[in-house]
């Protein structure tokens, strides 16, 4: 069972080593040296990341005028609440009505024209069964006539043109139930018809305000940690201290390229019952791409310390010698003739390459945690996950052995393996390598030495 005192072999396991500094037995000295620890806790940890972007209404709808003229009265403001048919705003008719009256008398008398000609046109089919006109001044009659019903058509085509305007063109309606985001015009100015490339937006809709989203910004390196589906955490500069959730809707697969730096679009699902949330506020998004509970947790600080006094000969020694812990005699005495031929393999060759020989013995290279060539044990081999099948349930604990120093009872430096899990960037989860069942909260490890 791993506790916070961790046994010691002796250094005559070691004796049959030669030429190795494997550092079993611990200088006095170590124990006058101060450091600063921390303790290893147990708790929740997210793996996330990190986005910026901006809320905007799920569906907006910009209104255009339908014809050009003068803003006559404008009904709605900011923020009102409207319906679909709502009358916006009216447009000045005064001109289209002159114009309607000139069109209606230009109806009166293309009707008239028509009326007479069908007159003609009767008179000359009496004649020519009489056989007192030709056939061809009958078929100029009757030509004639379709003329005029041409014209009156047109006449009347084109008053029902400005009739349309006057009771419809001219009110501009809301095509949805919604509340007004913007409004561009005021009362006196004169609006250009849609059609015309000179036109712009005069009102902009949004169709429903509890429900928002968020437009973030994922660079290329994160993308591939987002998923459909995943939760999301934001908050807003504008109302801090609290923080919301959301859902990711979709990726937009268009990336966007600025300071030769790709983005692409991530489109965020937010609820807003409540109406806090405001279109345009800019929002800090956290992606949760892991999320793991009542694991054990340590600094990241007491992952990357190495003790300052010792050469690293003697510090790869002492991870030996921790790895070993927990393993059978047949085990310990593999593992020993593994470190024996590493040795003599670099033998003779500079002292940098003898410590990285000897550093991938002990981090696992050769079955470090079991026997030689990754065979069955209770260490970390190849493909254990760092525990027996009988360890506490929870997401597995991936990455290489990682080493933690503390002061074990005898007041001398020690250390232990672990294996690591997910990162904040600030705290790490780990696993120890031998005994993963064992509980470590509240052991004290070392951060740094104090100088």
């Amino acid at each position: 069972m791993l506790n916070k005192g961790f046994p010691l072999l002796g250094c005559a396991l070691f004796s049959v080593l030669t030429g190795l500094s494997l550092g079993g037995c611990l200088k006095p000295a170590e124990g006058t040296k101060t450091y600063d620890y921390a303790e290893i806790s147990r708790g929740t940890l997210e793996k996330t990341v990190s986005a910026s972007g901006a809320l905007k209404p799920v569906a907006t709808v910009s209104v255009l005028a339908r014809m050009s003229g003068k803003v006559e009265i404008v009904h709605v403001d900011y923020n009102d609440r409207i319906r679909k048919g709502d009358i916006l705003a009216e447009l000045n008719t005064d001109m289209l009505r002159l114009q309607r009256e000139q069109q209606l008398a230009a109806v009166i008398k293309a009707r008239a024209n028509h009326e007479l000609q069908v007159l003609n046109y009767q008179n000359q089919e009496k004649l020519a069964e009489k056989n007192l006109i030709s056939e061809y001044e009958l078929k100029t009659t009757r030509t004639a006539l379709n003329v005029q019903a041409a014209e009156l058509s047109a006449a009347e085509a084109s008053l029902r043109v400005i009739e349309t305007e006057i009771n419809q063109y001219a009110f501009i309606t809301s095509p949805i139930d919604g509340i007004v985001l913007e409004r561009n015009i005021s009362e006196g100015a004169t609006v250009v018809e849609g059609s015309s490339s000179n036109s712009s937006s005069i009102f902009t809709l949004a169709e429903n305000l509890e429900e928002m989203q968020i437009e973030a910004g994922v660079g290329e390196l994160d993308i591939a940690s987002i998923r459909q589906g995943q939760t999301v955490r934001f908050t807003l500069e504008a109302l801090p201290g609290k923080t919301y959730t959301g859902m990711v809707e979709t990726i937009h697969l268009m990336p966007t390229v600025q300071d030769n730096v790709v983005s692409y679009t991530v489109i965020i699902n937010v609820d807003n019952r409540d109406g806090t949330l405001l279109p345009g506020m800019t929002c800090a998004v956290e992606f949760i791409e892991e999320r793991n509970e009542n694991v054990l947790l340590v600094p990241n600080a007491a992952l990357r310390y190495q003790p300052v006094g010792l050469s690293a000969e003697e510090i790869a020694g002492r991870v030996f010698n921790a790895g070993l812990r927990g393993m059978s005699e047949t085990q310990q005495n593999e593992a020993l003739e593994a470190r024996r031929q590493a040795a003599a393999e670099t033998q003779g060759q500079p002292r940098e390459t003898r410590q990285t020989g000897l550093s991938g013995l002990v981090m696992g290279d050769r079955g470090f945690g079991g026997p030689p060539g990754g065979g069955p044990g209770r260490g970390s081999g190849p493909g254990n996950r760092g525990g027996p099948e009988n360890a506490p349930s929870g997401p597995p604990v991936e990455g290489p052995p990682k080493t933690l120093w503390y002061i074990n009872g005898e007041g001398k430096l020690d250390c232990f393996l672990v294996r690591t899990g997910i990162s904040n960037g600030f705290f790490t989860e780990i696993r120890p390598v031998l005994a993963p069942d064992t509980d470590l909260a509240g052991m004290r490890i070392i951060l740094r030495e104090r100088v």
